[in-house]
């Protein structure tokens, strides 16, 4: 017997109790209805509290101020605003934070647990007005139950989730992994059945469990699971954001940047969002008695620079060479320095060998006698700043005396520093200090640098796939509606200057929504892809093949009559008939429903062709479907298989 399983008989998983648990039971009903779901409702005064209030966030939730309507203050009205599936999804959530404040895993930090989940909610309810088609309450829902696993598996075994948890906090290694070694089964796992358990749909189920690695999900790339995967992935992280030290958010602030450039966001868009994201964390804390904190403003934490490590550490990285030709001086400054340092420094007997010695060991701080054989300081000063590797060091000259004239040639040779002979340890010691606090500022500088242009290098990156997905259908890897019209528009545009005919296919996919149903959304996928991947080849060289949406596409025909456009939409229907499209060993037989339009008269522009092929493609889909119908000066026909006698075909498509 599966683990799961095990766990299902002999432990009591979290689930919902009291008017949570009467919702639920309501909504696994065919027969359920709003109004007897508000009469449970209105019997718990917190959860109609928290109800509405989510009800009345539709506004920050990133949808359009046109569609939040008026304040509601009634339950009824609430519900209707939520909906069917966001009010059970809610009711197990906020049932769940009511029954499990604390609990019996000494390790297991359960307030923080919930604020990090109540975090995730309201990050996942304001990403999903980011998301066509999304329900940001739903996504509020999934988002506050995406990690109930690990609830699970502290209440559940709260000796052994203890121990795995102190093994992961010494000696460090992923979560999932440590608890398929030691629980055989995994936080996802869990997760999965609690929610399939309470009647969540696989739809949203799948995409919550794979949140954590979107990537190894095995999502088609632009499927609704995998846009879904993906925004719990992003909103997770913002959470982990908000429950940061100061002193370890300066990585996690430059990821967020770059997710919300993915999306369209820019930085100003981004800390406009987070901003919105942890007040109505805080808001949200106060009703649930969660706890919360009050992060910064993300203009401030991401201004703030990359934290350093300061004190003996710093001092202990830094490469001192020293260029001395008197012996004794040499070893009094290696022992001065080297004391100061906290480590042994380089050493040379004149210029000429220091710059060998730098090229070598790229010191950060150079000390230099000015009197030397060979090379003096002042021309081993020039010589170093001459090279591209040398400008930015920082040199000490020791000087015998203090003369202006003397300390101005030491500067203009490139000196940062001087120090009079004999050396003052106490002097030394200071300018030491400034010349380590230089060194700083510089590694500071050049890791930003360095971070900013990586920074830039992959928001161009992302910036160009943007572009590239505002006209791609990611799931196809057709041109998108977007972009299948545009082509259009310049298609008419062009025909109409050149005089060509110009044609329409429009083609739908008989009974999708059953292959959806009865194999599932995944199975689905396979099948848009097949049909696409052999529209797109059997097109001719000249045609234009785009996705409009769903299980519809559209084949652009430039320089194309009527005649050989249902001629071409024949051999596509064809094709498709005579796909093997296999699936989990099952295969799945195809057909679709083809209708074809030309440019002619009473056709005024491209969107009136594209609803004359709409029109004609209805009517094959009410002659039984897997078929090709055309519309000729307004009226359909169903030349089928060959030209039938009463229909005859214009001489060309003008």
């Amino acid at each position: 017997m599966r683990k799961i399983e095990q766990i299902k008989i002999s432990a009591q998983l979290p689930s919902p109790k009291g008017v949570a648990l009467a919702i639920m039971e309501i909504c696994r009903r065919d027969d359920a209805t709003m109004a007897e779901i508000g009469k449970v409702v209105q019997t718990d005064p917190a959860l109609s509290v928290r109800l509405i209030r989510l009800a009345n966030l539709a506004a920050h939730a990133g949808r359009p101020v046109a569609h939040t309507g008026r304040p509601v203050a009634a339950i009824p009205d609430a519900l209707m605003r939520l909906g069917l599936s966001a009010v059970r999804l809610l009711a197990l959530g906020f049932s769940l934070v009511d029954q499990y404040p604390n609990g019996p895993c000494q390790a297991f930090d359960y307030p923080q647990f919930w604020s990090h989940s109540l975090l995730m909610a309201v990050a996942c309810q304001e990403l999903g007005g980011h998301l066509p088609g999304g329900s940001p309450d739903e996504l509020f829902a999934c988002g506050l139950l995406a990690r109930i696993g690990c609830l699970a598996l502290a209440t559940i075994y709260p000796v052994e989730y203890a121990e795995l948890l102190a093994e992961q906090n010494a000696a460090g290694g992923t979560l999932l992994e440590l608890e398929r070694e030691r629980l055989h089964v995994d936080h996802n796992e869990l997760t999965a059945t609690i929610l399939t358990d309470c009647g969540i749909p696989s739809a949203l189920v799948e995409p919550v469990c794979h949140h954590e690695a979107p990537e190894a999900s095995g999502f088609s790339e632009g499927s609704r699971p995998h846009q879904l995967a993906h925004l719990f992935y992003h909103a997770k992280r913002l959470a982990d954001l908000g429950l940061t030290p100061e002193t370890e958010r300066y990585g996690k602030i430059s990821e967020l940047m770059l997710l919300g450039g993915k999306i369209g966001l820019d930085a100003d868009k981004m800390g406009a969002m987070v901003d919105r994201i942890f007040l109505q964390w805080r808001l949200w804390g106060e009703l649930l008695k969660v706890p919360t904190s009050t992060p910064p403003p993300f203009a401030k934490m991401a201004a703030a620079p990359a934290p350093k490590s300061g004190g003996e550490g710093d001092s202990a990285r830094v490469r001192v060479l020293i260029v001395e030709d008197d012996p004794a001086s040499l070893i009094t400054m290696e022992s001065i320095l080297s004391g100061i340092l906290g480590r042994p420094v380089y050493s040379s007997i004149n210029g000429q060998e220091a710059l060998s010695k730098a090229l070598e060991v790229m010191p950060q701080i150079v000390v230099t006698d000015w009197h030397m054989p060979v090379m003096n300081g002042i021309e081993f000063c020039r010589a170093l700043r001459a090279t591209d590797w040398g400008q930015s060091m920082y040199v000490i000259m020791l000087a015998g005396i203090e003369e202006e004239k003397e300390i101005i040639e030491a500067f203009e040779a490139g000196a940062n520093d001087y120090v009079t002979k004999p050396v003052n340890i106490r002097v030394l010691s200071a300018r030491m200090r400034a010349a380590l606090h230089y060194v700083k500022l510089l590694e500071t500088w050049e890791q930003d640098r360095a971070q900013l242009k990586q920074f830039t290098a992959e928001l161009a990156i992302s910036n160009r796939r943007l572009e590239h997905l505002a006209l791609t259908d990611l799931l196809t890897g057709l041109p998108n509606r977007r972009a299948g019209l545009n082509a259009l528009s310049q298609a008419w545009l062009g025909a109409n200057r050149s005089g060509q005919p110009l044609s329409v296919i429009v083609i739908d996919i008989d009974r999708f929504k059953t292959i959806n149903d009865n194999y599932g959304h995944a199975a689905g996928d396979i099948v848009l892809k097949e049909v696409a991947t052999a529209i797109q080849t059997m097109a001719r060289k000249d045609d234009s093949v785009c996705r409009l949406g769903g299980e519809e596409f559209l084949v652009i025909c430039r320089n194309t009559n009527l005649k050989s456009a249902f001629h071409a939409a024949e051999r596509l229907r064809k094709i498709a008939k005579s796909l093997k499209i296999k699936v989990a060993e099952v295969d799945i037989q195809t057909t679709i429903s083809v209708g074809v339009a030309c440019k002619e008269s009473g056709i005024s522009d491209a969107d009136a062709m594209v609803n004359a092929a709409d029109k004609a493609l209805y009517a094959a889909k009410n002659l039984g479907r897997d078929r090709t119908c055309l519309i000729s000066q307004g009226q359909a026909h169903s030349p089928h298989n060959e030209v039938s006698p009463e229909f005859n075909f214009p001489d060309d498509g003008a």
